[in-house]
């Protein structure tokens, strides 16, 4: 098995110790495979270019069910905080069975969790992208994409349990090089099936959709591959798939609130996108779009705040809670950086990024004006983003759900409600009031962080 020294359970100690050595120097090793990894997510994005070519309608219809599918997407990387907590714990301990045993049984949520949402896309697409109150034509090309794409929850979701667990464990540059292969064999494939190229029928939405499908459980297929055999620091048998509820309640524990925040803001995105609905189809395209490019902006944080939770469960594991402190201030720090430089870009093109997705002038105008107001919230959003990583990472999820709740239901879409009511702001007030709530969530998360109760939490 790779980077283990022994191949037995308890007590068999991983060869390399990313609780010891420079803070800096483990969170960078860690972190950089993990932010390509997130990266290369943008390669999906760039399937709203194919889109743009097909239409207003056909933009607005994947962006609507776009909305249910990061829904679900985002409700299960709250569920994968529980794992990723309990094998980052495992693995800083020094305990190569639990944590092989974590891993196996996180798939099997990831198996049931599949199911039932592929159950919910394939069956209820329509009602739910009807939901929305979008017009006919938008319904029909957005239903067509969200069944379709519900067939690979269960590949998508076992290989993100896959992907998080080896990262957790200590290896992040595995699941990047699998990342790398189908993401590109995706952009390679895509546009094929949407235009109808060479052999292939002409798709057009539902041609996305089905390339995701295919490179899904490409993925899938790999990452067994690569656990069963032991090419990274986890080598899963037959036996760590036999049924454990203690363990699965554990994971599940953790996962409860996070996956609650989850749900809960991209819930708050549906409510946002009924409050733009009525300002006409040019709105809800921009928004999409907007939301699409904002998607590309946060991925690389999202790498970095992957790997500050791992370095702060496995430092709480070894027993070392300080260092794990150390680890999520830091974080803060280059994630703020690295936004700084994201804000002045979308400030000085916006126009230029807005063109990439349309060639349509007034939602080229709209769109840049979303994209100029959310590089404001730009500034805080990384660095309260890093802490919470860190304190997820510690298996802490309560308190950051009931700071994500209220700031969201309270001072979010009350205000994307009001604005445009009260001001002469109209649709832009609701993406200001994006900002002002980024900015409250921000000060609340690091009030948090800085009481240290979080240090404490058993697994």
């Amino acid at each position: 098995m790779e980077d283990v020294e022994g191949s037995g359970g308890g007590g068999v100690a991983f060869k390399r110790d990313w609780t010891k050595g420079s803070i800096t120097r483990n969170l960078v090793s860690l972190a950089w495979p993990m932010m390509v990894t997130e990266s290369l997510y943008m390669v999906t994005v760039i399937d709203m270019i194919w889109v743009g070519k097909l239409g207003a309608a056909s933009i607005a219809g994947v962006g609507v069910a776009s909305i249910v599918t990061m829904l679900i997407m985002v409700a299960k990387l709250g569920l994968i905080a529980g794992v990723r907590a309990t094998v980052a714990r495992f693995a800083g301990a020094g305990d190569v069975g639990l944590t092989n045993h974590a891993a196996g049984q996180a798939l099997v949520i990831g198996v049931v969790w599949g199911l039932v949402m592929t159950a919910i896309g394939v069956f209820l697409a329509e009602p739910i992208v009807s939901v929305f109150g979008v017009e006919a034509d938008v319904i029909a090309e957005g239903a067509a994409y969200l069944r379709i794409f519900s067939l690979a929850w269960v590949p998508l979701s076992c290989w993100w349990i896959m992907m998080y667990s080896m990262q957790a464990a200590g290896d992040s540059a595995t699941p990047m090089r699998v990342e790398f292969f189908t993401r590109f064999l995706y952009l390679a494939f895509c546009p094929f099936l949407v235009f109808g190229w060479w052999i292939f029928p002409r798709l057009g939405v539902v041609g996305i959709a089905t390339s995701n499908l295919v490179v899904e459980s490409l993925g899938m297929v790999i990452g067994v591959w690569i656990l069963s055999t032991g090419r990274t620091r986890l080598r899963l048998t037959w036996r760590d798939f036999r049924l454990d509820l203690k363990v699965i309640w554990g994971m599940v524990k953790i996962g409860i609130p996070a996956l609650v925040m989850s749900i809960q803001t991209s819930f708050a995105s549906m409510v946002l996108m009924w409050i733009i609905a009525p300002f006409g189809t040019l709105a809800v395209a921009a928004h999409s779009l907007c939301n699409r490019i904002q998607l590309i902006v946060g991925l690389p944080n999202l790498g970095v705040n992957t790997a500050v939770g791992v370095l702060v469960g496995q430092n709480l594991g070894a027993g070392q809670p300080e260092r794990a402190e150390r680890s999520g201030w830091m974080a803060a720090g280059l994630i703020e950086v690295f936004m700084l430089i994201c804000s002045l870009v979308v400030l000085l093109w916006a126009e230029s990024i807005m063109g990439i997705f349309s060639r349509e002038p007034s939602l080229v105008e709209m769109g840049s004006v979303f994209l100029r107001i959310a590089a404001a919230g730009y500034l805080v959003m990384g660095f309260s983003g890093a802490l919470r990583g860190a304190i997820s990472g510690a298996g802490d999820t309560v308190p950051p759900m009931i700071i994500g709740l209220v700031n969201m239901w309270l001072v979010h879409l009350p205000l994307a409600y009001f604005i445009p009511r009260i001001t002469n702001l109209g649709v832009y007030g609701v993406r200001w009031a994006g900002v002002v709530s980024l900015v409250v969530g921000a000060v609340a998360i690091t009030t948090y962080f800085r009481l240290g109760r979080w240090k404490r939490k058993k697994i």
